[in-house]
């Protein structure tokens, strides 16, 4: 059987804890984590970007109408088009656009940026990862010859304890209110989202994936329906009583 190394690094960004497991069949040690720091230079570098908490970023000049979004930088456009595409396919219930209308791509961003972190280190030549930003994860190859990556849902009635686990094809995203408390806005009703207490989205993309689970807060169990219509993406439902709702082929784990 060949030998696979792990190489674990935490970096604080983004407002989270970004953890990366990287696996290689080399033994080069410093090489991994050279590989890693080229990855959190993205997630940096996106920050800079992105943050609406950093007063010369992009968005924030968005927001406070210094700069024309069509005029943004590329990165930025693109981000935009995704979530306009994420409130598409979630009938409304993702909204990009704070209550004063204006552009906040803060419920998909963190997931673009990890998942683009991802691709870097595959792109490289690394033979597995996984990189988790505060819950939202992509991942790639197998931890172990024969082994699919597993990773434990959080129970929002006692964070303590996993409610459920899963092996998902390569991305998947928990949101609720159980450890920041309510904060999703609900686009329909005003206030914040309440419809379930943690929803959990997987499927081949990050971002989209992150911000379906921000929109599953708000839409509740017939919001499956709507996931049930997009390719490889699946969901799953902790409900106020406990109760877990699920799409058909949630993956998962047993």
């Amino acid at each position: 059987m060949i030998a696979v190394d792990a190489v674990r690094h935490v970096e604080h960004v983004m407002g989270t804890a970004v953890s990366f497991d990287v696996r290689t069949t080399d033994g080069d040690e410093r090489h991994a984590r050279q590989l890693i720091a080229n990855a959190c230079a993205v997630l940096h570098a996106d920050d800079r970007t992105f943050s609406p908490w950093r007063e010369d970023s992009a968005v924030s000049r968005v927001q406070r109408g210094e700069l024309a979004l069509w005029d943004a930088p590329a990165d930025v456009i693109a981000v935009f088009d995704r979530c306009q595409h994420a409130r598409r396919v979630s009938g409304g219930s993702f909204d990009p656009w704070t209550p004063d209308r204006r552009f906040d791509p803060t419920g998909l961003v963190k997931g673009w940026s990890a998942m683009r972190a991802l691709h870097e280190l595959e792109a490289a030549g690394i033979t597995a990862a996984v990189v988790n930003a505060g819950g939202d994860i992509a991942a790639f190859g197998e931890p172990e010859p024969g082994r699919a990556w597993r990773f434990g849902i959080p129970d929002p009635a006692d964070t303590a304890r996993i409610r459920f686990a899963v092996e998902p094809p390569g991305a998947v995203a928990t949101s609720g209110s159980y450890e920041r408390g309510p904060h999703i806005y609900d686009p329909f009703g005003g206030g914040a989202g309440d419809a379930a207490a943690s929803a959990t989205v997987t499927g081949p993309e990050l971002d989209l994936a992150d911000a379906l689970a921000t929109a599953l807060i708000v839409a509740g169990t017939p919001g499956l329906e709507l996931v049930d219509r997009i390719d490889a993406t699946e969901a799953c439902l902790v409900l106020a009583d406990g109760t877990l709702r699920a799409t058909r082929g949630f993956p998962f784990a047993t």
